[in-house]
């Protein structure tokens, strides 16, 4: 028996050398981790979340990195030495008797050092916040791996002013002006993408005033910075492993681990569309982010280097500048090379464009806007993109016999770029050693790639989606994300239970498997390209207003196209105006007047606050849903139509809203700009006040009138003072006379002719100077 013992325990013992893994919750002075030993010995958090120690990141190569234990392929979150690895054979961490921590290459040569000494009594731990921490005999901390973030900040890790998180050319950081941004730093140029230098920061709701330059990420998915950026994970909430990684594709991404399989999923992310990076393609590329995300040459030029498309494509010709006549244009439609503009003039034709860069040796192109006549002359290319929601087109200058061959030319076959690979901005190790073991892990690489990639293809053809479309880029904005069909029929009990209908779609109630109550809306009739439909969703996910519907997100499957927003449980306002309406849910004049103060405001928000101007263009009671508290929201933004700020006019191909609240102009094909929201307002204020559909008709001493002649019944009560007439005999006479006659007159001048009508943010201004709930300063209407 004893020697059957032997016999089993003997080879036991032989292999729990090379099969047990010795985590350590401390590095003392003097202790060590061999590279030789990465399987077996490394420092672990007392919460085991965290590990540190040598990581594999190529064939013979390692860094010195901290990683999620459990998640797959164990995400790096910080590394000492993330562009010089060290060999596999002899390398080592040591905390030496003075007090510092220092990564050592085979021949003996410090990698990295942490620059600490404090002699004996020196500790090195892994805290459970994924803090690497030394410390001396006191417990003072001297150094700690939160001060020195690489490309990722997790959870009570801060970015300050001295601080920045860096990917390939991509850097997050906090500019001169205090503003946190992105940018691209590349070797020819550098160039802010995020937030949209198309707009001042005051207009997308950040600050410069506050230099204290801060940034932090809580434990519940909460992002802020000293410039008032405000940001929430979609799966907002505690017990979640986090981090916010800038990601080597040049986006910022909140990313939320599954702990059940140790998977990610993106949870938010600062760029909707990817082509908005700068320097993905490099100079002379063009980006194109739909069908599918992939950068190609323009005629005339090749890739610079076929590895590396941060290098871009050079000219297969040379510029003369002393034969102009050599040279002609060949059209690139609905594509723009951002930023970079020589000169630019207004108002001129697409002939005087091409000839003013003609007359200029540096001119390398011309972007051209035919709508306004803008000529933007380009003297270097960088930043290319093609979308269809572009309103112009590039000229790019060749020389003749390169345009007469045009049809040889007309693009370079493109190479398509692997999102979130580090390969594509063409990184080089200090080590030229490993150059051998790169190349083949990258073959291998790009085999499982091609794999992975059919593999994704065939899924998501099955589904009518665009490949491009994965899911860590329909995380579009901050609470909120893309819902599959098939799990907004599941939500809805197969879209069973309607709880509303209009012109552009129905409405039905869900749950989701968290247990949230929502309203999903079925879009029809929708003529949106998929480019399009993503781009409104990505900026009508970011509107967050007390006094509007919160969207949670969308659905785009196809023709399939739902909306997906909170539940408000206290049905919309025509079921407290109109009809029976029981003594129970009869409003009274404080809730009337809390009613259109709320619908003002929110309207307000869209017209003069978001990034980009949102008209509603279908402003109803039936749209106005109230809180059990009687607070708005105002809901229904599938008709919504975003304008850039610099727009005057909205383009519509066909009339939006409901008779009867329609502005005048829809019907005179007149240009469209916020102002019919307001008419749309007028006539739902007096609604409110008379509690009588306005809209469907309007009944004066028994005969039916027309709504403008009801207004010049409603001026001549004004003139004498007097409003009791007009208010909803059912309040019997209880009401706020001055409230009310503010209200008549705004709604009066909602109805005039356009230009005359005030603006919502005006209408907001002039309710709140008689609220009787707030303490503001008079307001002169």
């Amino acid at each position: 028996m004893a020697r059957l013992l032997c016999l089993v325990i003997l080879p036991l013992i032989s292999v729990l050398p090379f099969s047990y893994a010795s985590p350590l919750l401390m590095l003392s002075t003097g202790s060590s981790l061999f590279v030789e030993e990465h399987k077996q010995t490394f420092l672990t958090s007392p919460n085991a979340d965290f590990s540190c120690g040598f990581y594999e990141v190529g064939g013979n190569a390692f860094s010195f990195s901290i990683w999620f234990t459990n998640s797959k392929n164990r995400t790096v979150v910080w590394s000492a030495n993330p562009k010089s690895p060290v060999n596999g054979h002899g390398s080592k961490v040591t905390l030496n008797h003075e007090g510092n921590l220092v990564l050592a290459d085979v021949n003996g040569t410090a990698n990295w050092d942490s620059k600490t000494s404090s002699g004996k009594g020196t500790t090195a731990v892994l805290l459970d916040t994924g803090n690497l921490v030394i410390r001396d005999s006191t417990g003072t901390k001297l150094w700690q791996s939160f001060w020195a973030p690489t490309d990722t900040l997790l959870p009570l890790q801060p970015l300050t002013k001295g601080t920045r998180l860096v990917s390939g050319y991509f850097n997050l950081y906090f500019d001169n002006d205090n503003v946190l941004r992105l940018m691209y730093d590349g070797p020819e140029i550098s160039s802010i993408y995020w937030p949209s230098p198309d707009y001042s920061v005051f207009d997308i709701g950040r600050t410069s005033y506050n230099g204290s330059r801060n940034a932090i990420l809580d434990t519940e998915g909460h992002f802020l910075s000293t410039d008032k950026l405000d940001i929430k994970a979609a799966d907002w909430g505690a017990g979640i492993n986090r981090r916010l990684t800038l990601d080597y594709d040049g986006n910022l991404r909140m990313y939320s681990l599954n702990a059940s399989d140790g998977s990610w999923k993106v949870s938010w992310q600062a760029i909707a569309k990817l082509c908005d990076v700068h320097g993905l393609c490099g100079e002379n590329g063009i980006c194109e982010f739909l069908p599918s995300f992939k950068c190609s040459c323009p005629p005339g030029y090749e890739m610079r280097d076929p590895t590396n498309w941060s290098r871009g494509c050079r000219p297969l010709f040379s510029k003369n500048c002393s034969k102009i006549e050599e040279y002609e244009f060949f059209k690139l439609a609905q594509t723009d090379f951002y930023g970079f503009d020589l000169i630019i003039n207004q108002s001129i034709s697409l002939k005087e464009c091409k000839k003013t860069c003609l007359d200029i040796c540096s001119c390398s192109a011309v972007t051209y806007k035919t709508g306004s006549g803008t000529c933007y002359i380009k003297y270097v290319l960088f930043n290319g993109y093609s979308s269809t929601n572009f309103p112009g087109d590039n000229y790019i200058k060749l020389p003749k016999n390169m345009v007469s061959k045009q049809s040889d030319l007309s693009c370079n076959p493109t190479k398509e770029i692997v999102l979130g690979s580090s390969s594509m901005y063409g990184m080089n190790d200090a080590n030229k050693n490993y150059a051998t073991y790169y190349v083949f892990a990258a073959v291998l690489g790009a085999l499982v790639l091609i794999f992975t990639g059919t593999s994704w293809w065939f899924l998501y053809s099955k589904h009518n989606i665009p490949m491009s479309m994965e899911a860590g880029y329909r995380m579009v904005t901050s609470q909120f994300r893309m819902f599959t069909y098939r799990e907004l029929r599941e939500a809805t009990g197969k879209f069973k239970e309607e709880i509303g209908r209009g012109a552009s779609g129905i409405v039905y109630r869900g749950v989701l498997e968290d247990k949230r109550v929502i309203a999903v809306k079925r879009l029809m009739n929708i003529s949106h390209g998929e480019e399009e439909f993503w781009a409104e969703m990505s900026i009508i996910g970011r509107i967050n207003h007390m006094n509007l519907v919160r969207m949670w997100g969308f659905c785009s499957e196809g023709q399939q196209k739902l909306l997906v927003y909170e539940y408000v449980d206290n049905e919309s306002l025509d079921k407290y105006l109109f009809g029976d309406v029981s003594a129970e849910r009869l409003l009274a004049w404080s809730q009337r007047f809390k009613i259109a103060l709320g619908t003002a405001r929110g309207l307000a928000y869209l017209h003069h606050e978001c990034l980009e101007w949102v008209v509603h263009c279908d402003v109803k009671p039936e749209n106005i849903l109230l809180t059990r508290d009687f607070e708005v929201k105002i809901a229904d933004f599938g008709l919504a139509k975003l304008s850039k700020r610099d727009s005057t006019s909205l383009n519509f191909t066909h009339m939006r809203g409901t008779m009867g609240y329609m502005a005048p102009e829809w019907a005179l094909n007149s240009p469209i700009n916020a102002k019919v929201d307001v008419y749309s307002y007028g006539v739902v204020l007096l609604e409110i006040v008379t509690g009588s559909r306005i809209s469907s008709g309007i009944k004066v001493d028994g005969r039916e009138v027309e709504l403008r002649d009801f207004v010049q019944v409603m001026k001549h009560i004004l003139a004498t003072g007097d409003v009791k007439d007009v208010i909803d005999t059912r309040l019997n006479g209880h009401f706020n006379s001055e409230q009310a006659k503010v209200m008549v007159e705004v709604a009066i001048s909602c109805l005039e002719e356009r230009n005359s009508r005030p603006t919502m943010d005006e209408i907001a201004k002039a309710f709140l100077a008689c609220d009787d709930q707030d303490n503001h300063p008079a307001y002169s209407w």
